[in-house]
This record gives C-alpha cells, sequence and structure tokens, in this order.
C-alpha cells in the first residue's frame, strides 16, 4: 500500500472500500489530484483530494455504491469547460472522472445511430461519425475538449440549435448510476418510442446531480456536401430580425446557424493580439455568420442578393473555400480575446428574440450606473434566443460579481427570460434560479432530487441546496 493510500485510508475509510473494490489503478489521490486544474478557463486547481478513473457502467456502480454506504459527495468531472461552477469541488468531496470511458462502441451509419461511452469528446465523436458518411450536429467552441457526458449533464445548445435542437434533441437513450450505485439501462435506439415515461429526460440536463450518465445512444444525421457560410453586416436591430425570418424562409429549412456579433465584439476578435483579419468593414452596429448546411451555393447567394436588395443587409462576404469558411467561423470562435481585459465575468442568458435589443441596452446601462469603465462584449445564437456576455469591469471581487449578476440577470425577470440559456446552473447561477423557475417548479425538482438522491452524495449543493 503506498504512503498516500494509507494516509487517506486512515482518515476515511470510504477511500480503503473504494480500493479494495477497484484497485490502485482507479484511484488518485492527493497531489496526484490537487495539481489537476479545476477548469479550462479557470487559474485554480482541484481541492478534492480523492479522483476515481473508472473504465466501465459496472466500475461506476461499485463506487456510487461504496460512496453511498458511506454517505461520501461525489462530483463527476467530464472535460471540465463548463462555465458556471459545476465541477467545482471541496476537500472532502471523491471526484468520478470518466475520462477513461472513452469508447465509441457502435456506429450504424443505416439507422444514422452511434453507440458511446460518455467520456468522449465532442469532436473526436464528430470526426470518427463522418468516416462513415454520418454527422453529429452538436457543435461548440469547447469541442476539442468537451465530452459526450457533460454535453448530456448540461443540455448542451451551441452553434446549430436553430436547425437540430439542443443536446436531448440527438439522445435516443442513456445508461446512467444513480446514488446508490443502481443502473438505469435505457439505452433505446429508436426514434420513436411512447412506452411509458421517457426516463433519459431525468438526467438530461440535470448536472451530474441526479445520477451519472456512462453510456448513451445519440441520434446522427447523414453528412451534408455543402455548408455555405455568410457574414453579413447589418445597420439596425429591426433589420436584423427581417433579416432572420428572410434567411430562415428563403433557405427553405437549411439555415444551421444565425449568429450574432455586436460591434465591440467585431471590432475585439479583428484587432491585434487577436489573429483574425476582419472580412468586412468594423463599423456597423451588427454582423451576422450565417450558415445553411446543405444548401446550393446559388440559393444562399439568391437569397443574399435578395436581403442587399431589400436593404436588409448593408455589406457581405461569402465563403468561397474551406478556408475562408473557417475563418469567418474563427471570429465568433475567439471569444477568449476577452479575456485580455481580465477581470471578466461571462454569462449565458436566454430570451425572447424581440426583447434583445432593449435588454442589452437595460443590462449596459446598469453595468454603467455601477462602473466607471465597461466593457461588455456582446454575442449570441441569435436564431434561437440565446445571448453571451464578457463582461470586463471592476477589481474581481465577489461584490464586483454580484453588482455584474443583478445588472444581467435582474432585467430577464419582467420579460420572462432564463439566466441560463446552455451552461446550466452549477454554483454560479443557483442564487438567481427563482428568476427562471416558479417556487412550484423548484420544489418538484427537490422531490425528484430527494427520491433519486436521499443521501445527497451527488453533486451536493449544486443548482440548488438541498
Amino acid at each position: 500500500m503506498s504512503e498516500a493510500v494509507a494516509n487517506a485510508t486512515e482518515e476515511r475509510p470510504v477511500v480503503q472500500a473504494l480500493r479494495d473494490a477497484l484497485g490502485d489503478d482507479v484511484l488518485l489521490l492527493d497531489q496526484d489530484v490537487t495539481s489537476r486544474g479545476a477548469g479550462i478557463w479557470r487559474s485554480d486547481n482541484i481541492a478534492a483530494r480523492v479522483l476515481l478513473r473508472p473504465r466501465t457502467t459496472e466500475e461506476v456502480s461499485t463506487a456510487l455504491r461504496i460512496c453511498h454506504e458511506h454517505g461520501q459527495s461525489v462530483v463527476t468531472h467530464g472535460g471540465l469547460t463548463g462555465l458556471v461552477e459545476g465541477g467545482i469541488t471541496q476537500a472532502h468531496d471523491v471526484v468520478l472522472s470518466t475520462e477513461r470511458m472513452n469508447a465509441i462502441e457502435a456506429i450504424n451509419p443505416m439507422e444514422r445511430t452511434v453507440v458511446v461511452q460518455s467520456g468522449v469528446v465532442l469532436q473526436t465523436l464528430q470526426e470518427t461519425v463522418a468516416e462513415h458518411g454520418l454527422m453529429f450536429p452538436l457543435d461548440l467552441g469547447g469541442r476539442g475538449s468537451c465530452t459526450v457526458g457533460g454535453n448530456i449533464s448540461t443540455n448542451a445548445g451551441g452553434n446549430r440549435v436553430i436547425r437540430y435542437g439542443m443536446t436531448r434533441d440527438m439522445v435516443l437513450g442513456v445508461e446512467a448510476v444513480l446514488a446508490d450505485g443502481t443502473v438505469i439501462s435505457a439505452m433505446n435506439q429508436m426514434i420513436k418510442n411512447n412506452a411509458g415515461y421517457d426516463l433519459k429526460h431525468i438526467f438530461i440536463g440535470s448536472e451530474g446531480t441526479l445520477g451519472v450518465v456512462t453510456r448513451a445512444v445519440l441520434r446522427c444525421r447523414e453528412a451534408v456536401s455543402s455548408q455555405p457560410t455568410m457574414l453579413v453586416a447589418v445597420e439596425s436591430f429591426d433589420k436584423l430580425l427581417r433579416f432572420l425570418k428572410h434567411v430562415d424562409g428563403g433557405l427553405r429549412g437549411c439555415l444551421s446557424a444565425f449568429e450574432l456579433m455586436w460591434h465591440n465584439f467585431y471590432e475585439l476578435v479583428t484587432t491585434p493580439p487577436a489573429t483574425n483579419t476582419a472580412p468586412l468593414p468594423s463599423d456597423y452596429p451588427y454582423y451576422v455568420l450565417v450558415e445553411a448546411m446543405g444548401a446550393d451555393d446559388t440559393l444562399v447567394e439568391a437569397v443574399l442578393t435578395e436581403a442587399l436588395e431589400q436593404e436588409l443587409i448593408a455589406d457581405a462576404v461569402f465563403a468561397h473555400s474551406e478556408a475562408q469558411r473557417q475563418q469567418i467561423w474563427a471570429l465568433r470562435d475567439d471569444v477568449e480575446q476577452g479575456f485580455r481585459y481580465a477581470p471578466v465575468f461571462v454569462f449565458d442568458v436566454s430570451l425572447r428574440i424581440p426583447f434583445m435589443e432593449d435588454y442589452v441596452a437595460e443590462v449596459n446601462a446598469g453595468l454603467e450606473r455601477e462602473f466607471t469603465e465597461v466593457r461588455n462584449f456582446t454575442l449570441g445564437h441569435m436564431g434561437d434566443g440565446n445571448l453571451h456576455f464578457v463582461v470586463s469591469v471592476g477589481d474581481g471581487s465577489a461584490e464586483a460579481r454580484r453588482a455584474v449578476e443583478k445588472c444581467v440577470y435582474e432585467p430577464l425577470a419582467a420579460i420572462g427570460g432564463s439566466v441560463s440559456a446552455e451552461h446550466g446552473v452549477g454554483l454560479e447561477k443557483k442564487p438567481y434560479l427563482s428568476i427562471s423557475r416558479s417556487p412550484a417548479e423548484i420544489e418538484l425538482m427537490r422531490t425528484l432530487k430527494g427520491s433519486l438522491d436521499p443521501k445527497g452524495i451527488l453533486n451536493p449543493g449544486k443548482i440548488f441546496d438541498a
């Protein structure tokens, strides 16, 4: 027995039980855990001193059964790309990492499905199914790090929600382990199955608080042969609304992305030290990335020409090569540029499209009342009502964060918006859950949590207090 295991066992019998059942190879302890970063956007490290790296659902089941017996809290880690402190740990927690559960088990090109373990990285999944003539539509900036399990646990959205929906719309079945180790294998492989409750939805978007997803059946689509992409400049928000309606109708169901960038974000990602070049002049208030997967270039260019003739858009550039398409997308994905003005606070909110212009103005007015110098780089998946803010104000203190959160979240109450569009709640948004969910909804959430995790060991304290 190593000295680290011996010391941990002396202090915590649960560690000895886990070691006896799973072996030393599954356990990491002390420095091997605390030397790991707490997230890709964070500068701190994991606080927990015990980390498990199971390879199978059976090992996850064993681990949770033991932790349940000992009343041991468990926090599940995937790619650690989350932005709401959903994976933050305390010293007494046990981390369950899915990093070794990274097998793509089966691909069925005819039925357009794929069976995966939860630790599979999204980009790996995308590239693998592409080799079989398929496409997994979910796509987001963290594709190279985020995992399928993390996408499921947060019901991730990303760039193509306007056409393909959220993660929830791409999951046919899941296998999950409950807090006491019970395995729920609901690995449905059919698009239609209305036989009773659809149990996968219990786990999708629950942020690891109701069970640990270990495997999933995912719905793919046929690979597209074209991805026409353009960047357009728009002179007013009213024209943005009309252009969205025009392009969605004109593209006959092929609109797959409508990504809006406010002027300040466009300027941020096209000026040094950013390496992107500006394909359009930088003096317009709004820029939109439009993608039409599977559409014919001729149709897209016709729709674009009509928009110019109707003066819905002021300028445009069309990607005539894959390299140009990637360059346009690089603008939208370069959110990291906002961190050059650290400290920054990052937000994702959801609201109805007609309210967006006034809401952004109200947020900025509130920030300007609270702080002397304000930068609020604004962008979002406008087509599905999702906005992102990268706010640089204040000194990074807890007081500054609370002041910014008040400016961002409180105006959502009056317009029926949500404090979380796609990132989840975690610890960060927990105080504001009541803005988006009624008391009855929150109470039902608590009831469900109490039924599936009566000891409260799964990701405790996240979303709401037990």
